[in-house]
């Protein structure tokens, strides 16, 4: 492995920011977080796992680069679901700018896979805009861009269907749709961090799997030892509750995510790639015994 980084971290209190974390950690990194609420019980957490806690807003760049101080990289993130897809722009522009700011020697954005394909769906144009502004910047970047996740699987509109015996999704039921875990998501970023000059200016779609929901649910049958049926969900009761996610589901029936995860495989064999069987098989599957709410 390559000399220990010192790396930045934003979203380290989320789901992706934090599988980079204990990645990051697990690899031997010194990993510090910038959270806009320190005193946070996420955030009381991540120090308590010997993480550095740094206060900064994203949309502050002058308290990006202070906490960028002595580090050599940085983690982008930034999620439109919870600040809007104009938010998110503004955001990872500024974050980004505040780590140019800081001479920060390598920035490892978080983007989607395909985002760079006139997708038209708004949180992947939102992502594309804060690409381009970062490739322009004349700093050191690589842009990481996963596909769907694998625990979408357990997401909070998910977990009852399942206690109900379906996995349901707005998609038929033989479409395939490349995933990837939250685990080698992190993986990948920490060998990104590693391999440094290596992969400035690159940008890479990953994805650990390809499969269709119906053959999800037979893993999943198999796995939680009880059947679990598939049930396609229609797409015009998705666009009620979101059109961004209705365009994106349209998109993966009409075109789908692309990328080559044998290449992936064979470059990145650090990462450990999982299949969706490997991800099920590991899971924590307790979650389906709590009451709803």
């Amino acid at each position: 492995m390559s000399k220990g980084r010192n790396v930045l971290v934003t979203g380290a209190t989320g789901q992706q920011g934090g599988a980079v974390v204990r990645a990051l950690t697990a690899r031997g990194h010194r990993v510090r977080a910038i959270c806009r609420r320190p005193e946070s019980d996420a955030a009381k957490r991540l120090a308590s796992a010997g993480i550095e806690i740094v206060a900064g807003d994203l949309d502050d760049a002058a308290s990006v680069a202070e906490a960028a101080k002595g580090v050599d990289t940085m983690f982008l993130m930034g999620s439109s679901y919870e600040a809007g897809t104009e938010a998110e722009t503004r955001q990872g522009i500024t974050a980004a700018e505040g780590a140019k700011a800081a001479g920060i020697g390598h920035l490892i954005y978080s983007s989607v896979a395909d985002a760079d394909k006139k997708t038209g769906i708004p949180h992947f144009e939102s992502k594309y805009l804060v690409e381009k502004h970062i490739a322009g910047l004349g700093i050191p970047y690589t842009i990481s861009a996963p596909v769907a996740f694998m625990e979408n699987t357990v997401a909070p509109w998910a977990v009852d269907g399942l206690r109900q015996g379906v996995y349901a999704a707005a998609l038929p039921s033989r479409r395939v749709l490349q995933q990837i875990c939250l685990a080698d998501i992190g993986a990948f970023v920490a060998a990104l961090a590693e391999r440094r000059d290596e992969v400035f200016g690159k940008r890479f779609d990953i994805a650990g799997d390809e499969l269709a929901g119906e053959e999800q649910a037979e893993i999943l049958s198999e796995v939680l030892g009880r059947p679990i049926a598939y049930r396609e969900l229609p797409i015009a009761a998705m666009r009620q509750q979101s059109e961004d996610a209705a365009l994106m589901f349209e998109w993966f029936d009409r075109t789908g995510y692309d990328a080559d995860i044998a290449a992936l495989r064979s470059d990145f064999p650090e990462v450990g790639w999982h299949r969706y069987r490997d991800w099920a098989r590991g899971f924590d599957w307790s979650v389906l015994d709590k009451t709803a709410g």
